[in-house]
């Protein structure tokens, strides 16, 4: 191991690199000034590393360590975050794993030698490398709040497909009588008559009424759901099919239910830090944003205004700014797969949702549509664009003024009639090195 390498690492009174694992951590520590490698390993459990920090602290009082692991939200990272004389280095899973093919050209994994190769990159490469600055407590709730918020609706979502795919079995009538097979109108119709049988028991007043409870207020349509269930035919007559339906389907709207419940109460705490964020009013002006969106857009940007120095760093963090690699005469473009896809799909869910609020991204998309870009490419794009605006004005402290950028939008376009329209063909020039929008009359 050579020494150490003086130049931001020169704060640090000692360097340690950490192989996490589920049970057993390895780590090599170096002090500074000194080629000697110690290693060890510690138990998974917050007394055994308190026990680790506080000897490495009474080796070394005064000063920081610096630390580098290969994990950049976990439990670890999190146990290790609240000691302040740790200064940790998060270190992507791809990196390590190329810098291990430099030592080891199978590439192979080993708990101890790898704790020794995370110490050779941070006392190598300090300057490579990103020091955990954690965001306020209030964004940093909220950051987590929102992802697993969301993981409760994908968890609803393939509930929700399982439901559908029971009830084409033995009772499809239902999935034409309820839009959503989630809705609490359908959950309850379900538990009360989980079979065509026990609904055809049912009194058509009792299914007028049930209706009516259920804010289900088109009379017309009423009539034509109760003559349906009136005159519906079973789909099957096999028992076993029925009975083993009608059980996966009661399982179902219990959890559902559940669910449903869950992430309402998640609604409340998310829109109530939301609200009180100091942030809130420039995200909340954002066309699309919304009470989902409008929280996961504070989520992505967070406090630190220093975090990222320009739009392209967030741009191309969260995997919406295209990879353009070239070797020889080749040159090829493909989208980011080493990203926080959470963040990604972040703002491209809300890309597509401006289109409904926003003339110009609407024509915007339009045109990429026209160029012969899919959908999911086009909303990229216009994502893209949308990350450059909404970084101005969180940089700048401003909500956004719809007016005040289609007005930036006609100063760029001089030639252009005063009464011409935002809907007009647009594209993409290239300007001082960055791409710019304009009319295609200019």
């Amino acid at each position: 191991m050579p020494e150490i390498m003086y130049s931001a690492a020169s704060e640090f009174v000692a360097f340690v690199g950490i192989d996490w694992a589920d049970r057993t951590h390895a780590w090599a520590l170096q002090a500074a000034g000194s080629t000697k490698i110690e290693q060890g390993e510690v138990a998974h459990t917050p007394e055994t590393v308190e026990q680790l920090v506080l000897a490495w602290r009474q080796r070394f009082p005064n000063g920081r360590i610096a630390v580098a692991l290969e994990q950049s939200r976990g439990a670890l990272i999190f146990m290790l975050s609240k000691y302040e004389h740790l200064v940790l280095y998060p270190v992507h899973s791809t990196s390590a794993a190329n810098y291990r093919k430099i030592f080891r050209s199978s590439g192979a994994k080993s708990d101890g030698p790898d704790a020794e190769m995370l110490l050779d990159m941070l006392v190598r490469h300090p300057d490579k490398l990103r020091p955990l600055r954690p965001d306020t407590v209030e964004t940093r709730t909220l950051q987590l709040l929102v992802e697993d918020r969301r993981q409760l609706v994908n968890q609803r979502t393939r509930l929700s497909n399982r439901l559908t795919a029971d009830l084409k079995l033995y009772y499809p009538q239902v999935l034409q009588w309820f839009e959503e097979p989630y809705a609490p109108v359908t959950l309850d119709f379900l538990e009360r008559w989980p079979t065509l049988e026990e609904l055809q028991r049912a009194r058509p007043a009792t299914l007028q009424r049930f209706l009516a409870e259920h804010q289900c207020r088109d009379e017309a349509k009423n009539q034509n759901r109760i003559e349906g269930m009136r005159k519906a035919i079973a789909a099957t007559t096999d028992g076993a099919l029925v009975t083993a339906g009608r059980m996966a389907v009661m399982a179902a709207v219990h959890l559902l239910r559940q669910l449903h419940h869950s992430i309402q109460q998640y609604d409340t705490k998310i829109d109530e830090l939301a609200k009180a964020h100091p942030d809130f009013a420039i995200f909340d002006s954002l066309p699309g944003a919304g009470p989902v969106m409008g929280p996961r857009l504070i989520a992505a940007f967070g406090t630190l205004r220093d975090r990222y120095q320009s739009a392209a760093d967030l741009q191309r963090y969260s995997g919406i700014a295209p990879v353009t690699e070239a070797s020889g005469q080749q040159k090829w473009v493909h989208w980011r797969w080493s990203c926080p896809k959470f963040l990604r799909q972040t703002f491209q869910e809300w890309a597509g949702l401006t289109m409904q609020d926003c003339d110009w991204a609407a024509a915007y998309y339009q045109v990429q549509r026209d160029k012969g870009k899919s959908h999911y490419a086009a909303v990229r794009a216009l994502a893209y664009k949308w990350i450059r605006i909404a970084f101005r004005c969180w940089k700048d402290h401003k909500p956004y003024d719809d007016s005040h950028y289609e007005n930036a939008l006609r100063r760029r376009t001089p030639a252009a009639p005063e009464n011409a329209s935002l809907e007009l063909p647009i594209a993409w020039i290239s300007c001082g090195g960055f791409q710019k929008i304009v009319s295609k009359n200019r």
